[in-house]
Order: structure tokens, then C-alpha cells, then sequence
């Protein structure tokens, strides 16, 4: 009888045994589930395959909008007769725009002149293409943006040396001032009070108005110039950028030379 009830308790177990539920199964991911997400920033942000990537670096975009605010407060304190001001704001010009010849040889990428001025038959064949509406995809200035900014720089750089000399003529200080003729002195006068003025007016409502078609077309370049971000074609590599300390060695740099030629001049 012992033998029966542990056999029959055996015989009972063994339903028991193979009723235990089995652990569930691991499912298996389908095709689409384990394949990896695409890399959201290698992707395209608008239709026209374009995504942002960053352009300008800080140096460049203190220089653009200083020279603007200074070039605006030496006109203010010209009206007003604040002479003594606007000779300090054009001081303050001179050491900005001695500052963007070095980082222009020395600085980011986009804003070396290597990587931007181009001949001009390169900048009329550009014009050309975007009046027939080709979009654009070079990063940073194009070519005809490029001679607009050697424009601008040129008429900057001239309107602070010739106001520096002006300046000195007027205390009669500098040793170059008694060994300029009068009639020298007076067209460096001349250069400073109207012609180039007037020239600089005239490039910077020409810059303006390029902004504006630009924008007509959807091209917004006021933005990239504040936040430095632009949209380039999707495949685009961003442009080298300078660190910091190289561009307060040159600012130093650039301050040492005004002040020399305040001096010397």
C-alpha cells in the first residue's frame, strides 16, 4: 500500500509537474524597432535640404555691429558738436577696424579675406546667378558680398585716418602736421568732411538694400550675424573658428597701433 500511494502520489505529481506555466518567451524586436534613429542633426530642418550649422564667430559679430554703433555715434556727436567724443568714437573705430585686417589674415575661416575675396569676374558671374534666382550655397560671404565688405572697410579705415589727421591738424599736434602743405591738408579735410562720408553713406544703403532683397527671396541675413547660426546645404562641414585668446592678442595688437598713431601722426 505504501509502494501504491507513493506511486500514486507520483503519478499525481507528475500532472502537476507539467502544468507549471513556462516562463513567457523573450519577443523578438521586428525590423523596424531595432533599427537605430537617424542622427537628428545630420538632418535636413527646411525642404531646401538645408540645415544650420554655425557661420560667424564672436569676433566678427562684435566687429559688425561695434562699427555700426560707432559709426552712428560719430555722426551723432559730429551734429551735436561733441568733438571730444567723436574723436574717441573714432579712435574706437580705427582700433575695431585694425583689429578685422588681423583676424581677416589671422582669424575664423569665414572671415580670413582668402576665403572670400574672389576676382571680380567671379563676383559679376555670382550677381548674375541670383538675379536669375540660383540659390545660394556658399558658407559665409559670397563674391560679391566679399568686395562689399572691401568696400566698406576701405571707406571705414580711410574716414578714422583721415579724421585722425584732421584732429591732430586742428591742436597742432603730431609731427606730420607741419610738414604737410595746406593744400594737402586741406583736401584730407575735404576727404573726411564730404567725400568719403558721402561714399560711406552710399555703400552702406547699397549693403542695405542687398539685406533687404535677401530677405525678399527668404534669405534671412540678419540673424546669422547675432547668433552666428546659419542654414547651409546639408552636407556642408562647419567653417573653422578661432579661439578667444588669439582674438585678444590682436585686439591688444590693434589698440597698441592707434594708439602710435595717435601719437605719430
Amino acid at each position: 500500500m505504501r509502494r501504491l500511494l507513493v506511486a500514486g502520489q507520483r503519478v499525481a505529481a507528475a500532472p502537476s509537474m507539467r502544468a507549471l506555466p513556462r516562463s513567457p518567451a523573450r519577443e523578438r524586436p521586428s525590423p523596424e524597432m531595432s533599427q537605430p534613429l537617424p542622427n537628428a542633426s545630420a538632418q535636413p530642418t527646411n525642404p531646401r535640404g538645408e540645415r544650420l550649422i554655425q557661420v560667424w564667430d564672436l569676433p566678427t559679430r562684435l566687429f559688425h555691429w561695434l562699427a555700426v554703433s560707432l559709426i552712428a555715434a560719430a555722426y551723432a556727436t559730429w551734429r551735436l558738436d561733441w568733438m571730444v567724443w567723436h574723436a574717441r568714437a573714432g579712435y574706437a573705430l580705427l582700433v575695431l577696424l585694425l583689429f578685422r585686417l588681423l583676424w581677416g589674415c589671422f582669424g575664423a575661416e569665414t572671415a580670413r579675406f582668402r576665403s572670400f575675396v574672389a576676382p571680380p569676374r567671379a563676383a559679376l558671374s555670382h550677381l548674375r546667378q541670383a538675379l536669375r534666382g540660383a540659390p545660394e550655397r556658399r558658407i559665409g560671404h559670397n563674391p560679391a558680398g566679399g568686395w562689399m565688405v572691401l568696400l566698406l572697410l576701405g571707406l571705414m579705415l580711410g574716414q578714422a585716418l583721415t579724421g585722425l589727421y584732421v584732429d591732430n591738424d586742428i591742436a597742432d599736434e603730431g609731427p606730420l602736421t607741419e610738414f604737410v602743405p595746406a593744400a594737402i591738408a586741406n583736401a584730407i579735410a575735404a576727404l573726411h568732411d564730404d567725400i568719403l562720408w558721402d561714399a560711406l553713406l552710399a555703400a552702406a544703403a547699397l549693403h542695405v538694400l542687398a539685406i533687404a532683397a535677401y530677405a525678399a527671396k527668404g534669405r534671412n541675413l540678419v540673424a546669422p550675424m547675432i547668433t552666428g547660426r546659419a542654414r547651409a546645404p546639408a552636407d556642408a562641414a562647419p567653417p573653422f573658428l578661432a579661439g578667444a585668446g588669439r582674438a585678444v592678442i590682436l585686439l591688444a595688437a590693434s589698440a597698441c597701433a592707434t594708439a602710435a598713431l595717435v601719437r605719430f601722426l
